[in-house]
């Protein structure tokens, strides 16, 4: 599949393109055009996509919503411990707004908003290990999640991204058996803004059911404390109780859906955000 391309926009930073049929900004400039929601706007018609999907600081919501966004998700103390970003949306086409199976992600929260965090971690067998990756392991996960995603929004089965994110601001983390990868996560860091996106998460089919998401973010959790990080977070395929269920038993809190917003595993699929505070101090 080919994936779409990041790259700076008026001092932003964007992704874009057919896979996921959207423009995505990551991030924003620290000091944006008032005309910068109507820029994107404008490049999305020029492109036919359908959706654009926006992290925008809250003291900057206003100029969003004058141009037609609407909030689908908040997450409080993003920016530092200090300011909310707001996941703001604009839909070009009626269709991508609607979605199709809204009784079955209800139905997923209703299973997920049973469990609590009182529920003990299970404890790794000693078969397992769990570790952070480096350089030497990037063949094997990018394997691993080749065999997981039949699609998915970035190029993780890619090498050359996975050295790339590596060097840069995404710590890998594994588990393995036998010496071999079987289920991987990571941690995507803003060091700047002191906050982190939990994500990628894929285990072998023949290895489910052993908790090992949540093993691998309670040690992510650990990881990214000890680098001051002050909120942790996550974006989590609304109709999989599976990749829900860890961070509510975690502690996260549940704080909107994004609408027909990721190519994941085929198709486009609403994603459920979730955030917790890592570090308070």
């Amino acid at each position: 599949m080919t994936h779409d391309t990041i790259e700076t926009f008026k001092g932003g930073t964007i992704q874009h393109g057919k896979c996921n049929d959207r423009i995505y900004l990551i991030k924003l400039a620290s000091d944006p055009s008032t005309t910068y929601p109507r820029d994107l706007i404008d490049l999305a018609k020029d492109n036919n996509y359908s959706k654009i999907f926006a992290k925008v600081p809250e003291h900057l919501v206003a100029i969003f919503a004058e141009a037609g966004y609407v909030k689908e998700a908040l997450i409080p103390s993003f920016f530092s411990g200090k300011e909310a970003v707001v996941f703001m949306s604009f839909f070009l086409k009626a269709e991508r707004m609607a979605e199709v199976n809204v009784s079955d992600i209800e139905n997923v929260m209703d299973i997920v908003r049973q469990r609590n965090e009182t529920e003990n971690l299970k404890l790794l067998d000693k078969r397992f290990s769990l570790r952070k990756c480096n350089k030497t392991d990037i063949p094997f996960l990018a394997e691993t999640y080749k065999k997981v995603f039949a699609s998915y929004p970035f190029p993780i089965n890619d090498p050359a991204y996975l050295a790339g994110t590596m060097d840069s601001h995404v710590d890998y983390f594994a588990i393995e058996a036998d010496g071999k990868i079987i289920s991987a996560s990571s941690a995507e860091k803003d060091l700047d803004n002191k906050n982190a996106e939990l994500t990628d998460f894929a285990t072998l089919p023949e290895w489910r059911g052993n908790g090992f998401a949540q093993l691998l973010l309670a040690q992510m959790e650990c990881d990214i404390k000890k680098q001051k990080i002050k909120t942790a977070y996550t974006i989590a395929r609304a109709i999989s109780p599976n990749m829900n269920i860890p961070f509510k038993k975690s502690g996260y809190y549940f704080c909107g859906r994004l609408k027909n917003n990721t190519n994941i595993s085929g198709r486009i699929e609403s994603m459920n955000v979730w955030y917790k505070s890592i570090n308070d101090g």
